[in-house]
């Protein structure tokens, strides 16, 4: 019984979902929205939440090379044409076929539906724009989003607007291509935003840079990728990465909303392949650099084991010394790491220890040398030690004086002991 209760409720919701459809009806100049169902040789039907879809001629949905611009499925705003039942027609910017007359504007401007016309000519202060048999005028202030100097580069081309003011029974008519520019701009970051998700790959290109980094436009919105996610090495500017005009892919990191808009980080680095981490430094090795660039607490050395930093208090100045003076960019010193970082590779050099480093090497060095020795068996002079490091020879040795009384050759050619006399000590004692 339930299960019965459950369908009578089903089929009433579908009746009732029905009558509202049915009972919707759209009025001329109404400005709808929808989603392409069919697309035809001469037609694109749209599904408006009615009985029937509503058609929009297909030539206003090709670009100049005659290729299409929407496809199945997409989501378009458009102005009612023709709201009767079964003929419901819709158009994306009213004037488009020349048939417009004031009744036409009236009910565009009350609905916000775009219009479609002709620059005519540049005049002061703004634009003359044709729609159908009516004249326009678009103010300078309105012509774009930002300033024209040239307002001479529109005349010719065909335009979508917005009508603001109709007076006069249309023989004042005052339009905004501004207004219209900006809710494409909107309908298009809606658009983008559905898409957009942490860890999504985009496209986009570069709109501008500054210090902080580069600002890709996507599109419709635009995303700020910042100087750390540029590359995988350190750069100096954002113009080290990137130029204005460049075509860019990058993944998402964030969008996050607030009053002031939309914000979108992105990160063009994480797309790319990091380089290989050069080999970590064996202790106590010095290391030749170049100075690559200043900060205000040291400098930056570019070493073929990566770039680190060299502290003020590292680099072996006497205080209130200007480091940026003393090392300037370019110049070659050695360093020695102090520390480096387990997770992301940063290093830390010092200039002031590598003297400490070779006193270090010295010492080991000496204490490796093998020492000749002595015959009591110690470690030998200090001339012994010295001539062991600086591998001289050793002196030459005179032989040794006999032990005993001199003695001296006689008559017959023997020798005979010397004549007694004082020893040198019993001399000494007699002179004190």
């Amino acid at each position: 019984m339930a299960r019965d209760d459950d369908f009578a409720f089903l089929m009433e919701s579908v009746a009732s979902d029905s009558s509202k459809r049915a009972a919707r009806r759209l009025r001329r100049g109404e400005v709808t929205e929808g989603t392409i169902v069919q697309i035809t040789s001469d037609s694109v039907f749209v599904d408006v939440g009615g009985t029937s879809e509503a058609r929009i001629d297909r030539a206003e949905v090709l670009d100049r090379s005659g290729e299409l611009t929407v496809k199945v499925g997409d989501r378009v705003r458009a102005t009612v044409t023709d709201g009767r039942p079964g003929q419901l027609t819709l158009a994306l910017a009213i004037g488009r076929d020349g048939a417009v007359d004031v009744g036409a504007l009236e009910a565009a401007r009350a609905a916000g539906a775009t219009v479609e016309g002709v620059v005519t000519q540049a005049i002061k202060g703004g634009l003359e724009i044709g729609i159908g048999e009516l004249r326009a005028f678009c103010p300078a202030s309105q012509v774009d989003v930002g300033y024209v100097a040239d307002l001479g580069t529109f005349v010719g081309q065909t335009v979508q607007v917005r009508v603001v003011e109709v007076r006069d029974g249309g023989r004042s008519v005052v339009v905004s291509r501004r207004a219209e520019v900006e809710a494409r701009r909107q309908d298009q970051q809606r658009a983008i935003l559905e898409r957009l998700a942490p860890g999504a790959e985009v496209e986009g290109t570069v709109h501008s840079t500054n210090r902080h980094g580069a600002v890709i436009d996507l599109g419709g919105i635009e995303g700020f990728v910042h100087i750390s996610e540029l590359a995988h090495h350190r750069i100096g500017t954002a113009e080290d990465a990137v130029s204005v005009g460049d075509a860019v892919r990058a993944r998402v990191l964030a969008v996050e909303e607030s009053p002031k808009g939309v914000r979108v980080r992105l990160s063009i680095k994480a797309l790319l392949d990091a380089p290989p981490r050069p080999a970590a430094p064996a202790p106590d090795e010095v290391l030749k650099g170049v100075i690559s660039r200043h900060s205000t607490f040291g400098v930056f050395v570019e070493t073929p084991s990566g770039e680190g930093l060299v502290p003020a208090r590292d680099l072996g100045l006497p205080p209130g010394a200007d480091h940026k003076r003393a090392y300037p960019i370019g110049r070659e010193v050695e360093v020695v790491v102090v520390q480096r970082d387990a997770q992301n590779g940063k290093l830390r050099f010092s200039v002031s220890g590598v003297a400490d480093v070779q006193e270090r090497r010295n010492f080991r060095e000496f204490a490796a040398v093998e020492r000749p020795a002595t015959r009591s068996g110690g470690m030998g002079s200090l001339g012994d030690l010295l001539r062991a490091k600086l591998d001289l020879p050793a002196p030459a040795v005179e032989p040794a004086a006999p032990v005993g009384p001199a003695r001296s050759p006689d008559a017959d050619g023997g020798v005979s002991p010397a004549p007694a006399g004082r020893s040198g000590v019993e001399r000494r004692r007699k002179r004190s």
